[in-house]
């Protein structure tokens, strides 16, 4: 987070403007593929919505950097954790 608040600060000036997305855990075809089953089956269980996302849940927070609204954005980190706080 601070390598994003720190780049975003320094290349404002230039009109460039950094910021990312945290993503918490998000289901994809690779979960079960490199898990263990007992880890898969309780995989994002431990946010407080008590689920893993979806990768169409995340989409929007790349979207929303990619658009004009974001505009006098810079330095942001967006967490998409189900609740986890960032650390």
């Amino acid at each position: 987070m601070a390598f994003t608040k720190a780049l975003g600060a320094g290349l404002a000036e230039q009109g460039i403007r950094v910021n990312a997305v945290a993503p918490g855990p998000i289901w994809t075809p690779l979960i079960p593929a490199t898990m263990p089953d007992e880890k898969v089956e309780s995989f994002g269980a431990d946010t407080p919505l008590g689920r893993a996302g979806q990768p169409a849940g995340l989409a929007p927070a790349y979207v929303f950097f990619a658009s004009r609204e974001s505009s006098y954005v810079t330095g942001e980190v967006l967490g998409v954790t189900g609740g986890k706080p960032l650390a």
